[in-house]
C-alpha cells in the first residue's frame, strides 16, 4: 500500500514520536517501527486507523485555509467612468486579465480582456466609457471564506473578490488558489491577509 511509504514521512513532519502514534492507535513502539520499515504488512483496519490519527493531528498544526490567506492585497481597478481606452492601459501595463470596476468606492462591475476587445473593435470604441461595457462584478466573499470552496466559483468565474464590510480588501484569481492550495509561497494566518498584485 502506498499510504504506507508515507506514514513515516507525515509522523515525522508532525513532530510526533513513534510512542505517541503507537499509544493512539493501541500498538507497541516496535510495532509501528516495523510497519513503517516495511517489515510487516498491517491489517486494513489499523492502516485506516494510523491515517486517521495522522489526519486529526494535521488538521490541527495546519487550519483551514481562507480566502483571506490566498487573496493578492493590492487590487488594481479602474473607475466606472474612465474610457475604455485608460483601461486597456492599465491592463496592459499590469499584465492582468481582468480588473474590478468601482465607483464611489464601491464594486459596480469587472471589465476582462474579451470586454476591453469588444468595446476597442466598435467605432470610438476608446471613448466609451466602462461602466457602459462593464459585465457583471465578481463573486463577493468575506476574508473567512474556506479557500477550498473557492474551487468550484473559480471554475466559472475568473477571479473572486474579497470584501470586508463592504471595503475591497483582495482579489484570488485561479492561480492564487493554485498556489494556496499547494503551498507555495503561502502565509498562513488566522485572520491575515497575504499581499501582492492582481
Amino acid at each position: 500500500m502506498d499510504s504506507l511509504a508515507e506514514i513515516r514521512k507525515r509522523r515525522t513532519s508532525l513532530g510526533l514520536s513513534l510512542g505517541e502514534l503507537a499509544r493512539a492507535v493501541g500498538r507497541s513502539d516496535a510495532t509501528i517501527s516495523r510497519i513503517e520499515r516495511g517489515q510487516i504488512r498491517p491489517s486494513y483496519e489499523l492502516v485506516q486507523k494510523i491515517l486517521s490519527y495522522l489526519e486529526e493531528v494535521e488538521s490541527h498544526a495546519s487550519p483551514p485555509l481562507r480566502s483571506g490567506d490566498v487573496m493578492k492585497r493590492d487590487v488594481t481597478t479602474v473607475d466606472g467612468i474612465s474610457l475604455v481606452g485608460e483601461a486597456a492601459r492599465v491592463m496592459e501595463k499590469g499584465g492582468f486579465s481582468q480588473l474590478p470596476v468601482v465607483e464611489s468606492g464601491r464594486v459596480t462591475g469587472a471589465v476582462s480582456e474579451s470586454t476591453l476587445l469588444r468595446a476597442l473593435a466598435q467605432p470610438n470604441g476608446r471613448r466609451v466609457r466602462v461602466r457602459d461595457v462593464q459585465e457583471e462584478a465578481y463573486p463577493q466573499v468575506g476574508e473567512d471564506f474556506p479557500a477550498d470552496l473557492l474551487a468550484s466559483i473559480l471554475t466559472r468565474y475568473p477571479a473572486v473578490l474579497v470584501l470586508n464590510r463592504g471595503e475591497l480588501r483582495g482579489i484570488v484569481t485561479r492561480i492564487d488558489l493554485i498556489r494556496g492550495l499547494r503551498g507555495t509561497p503561502l502565509r498562513r494566518t488566522s485572520h491575515g491577509p497575504a499581499t501582492g498584485g492582481n
